[in-house]
């Protein structure tokens, strides 16, 4: 594991997280749906090489570990919360997804306070991630009163309920994780 704080793969992950509050921006105030999905396409991107080329060029790092799934769960809260504000997504899948966060964030405070290292995110926690922020974008899109409009409905929709899904059974496998750990602890 490096060491390293300032690494190419920091730097994207980095340059990730400012695009969160460009997206908030462009998302809410002038509606520009096409450039807001840019940055999430920008942060899509950034997400899928920060990580290979961590691994690539032998930068992985401890901030990394955490920057990265941290940048990605305020993408999602931040992405939510437009789409919310936007009347795209339903309330309860805003609950589901930030109480599935919230739970688990208690978890890692408990486990951190017995001296347990974080979870480790699984391939399973990635694709749920992945067909979250895949379906972000779409159901954006999917706005537009048009033909492209409704491909993006339906294809925001089908990834976003699969996603909601893997969440949903990741968040329940990192909590039984979690709670195994703590008894092994004692």
């Amino acid at each position: 594991m490096n060491s390293r704080i300032l690494t190419i793969p920091n730097a994207l992950t980095a340059l990730r997280g400012l695009g969160i509050p460009l997206f908030i921006y462009l998302a809410l105030y002038p509606h520009a749906d096409i450039a807001a999905v840019c940055v999430l396409i920008v942060g899509g991107a950034t997400d899928y090489f920060d990580g290979k080329l961590a691994r690539a060029w032998g930068q992985e790092s401890r901030l990394g570990e955490l920057m990265d799934p941290a940048i990605d769960r305020l993408y999602i809260a931040a992405t939510l919360i437009v789409l919310l504000l936007r009347h795209v997504v339903p309330l309860w899948m805003v609950i589901i997804l930030f109480g599935r966060d919230v739970i688990l964030g208690v978890m890692t405070l408990a486990m951190a306070r017995v001296g347990i290292a974080p979870f480790t995110v699984t391939y399973m926690g990635k694709a749920a991630t992945f067909n979250l922020l895949y379906a972000f974008p779409f159901l954006l899109l999917g706005l537009s009163r048009s033909w492209w409009g409704t491909v993006s409905f339906v294809l925001g929709w089908s990834f976003a309920l699969w996603g909601v899904a893997l969440y949903v059974a990741t968040g329940a496998d990192y909590l039984r994780t979690g709670w195994r750990n703590l008894r092994l602890s004692k």
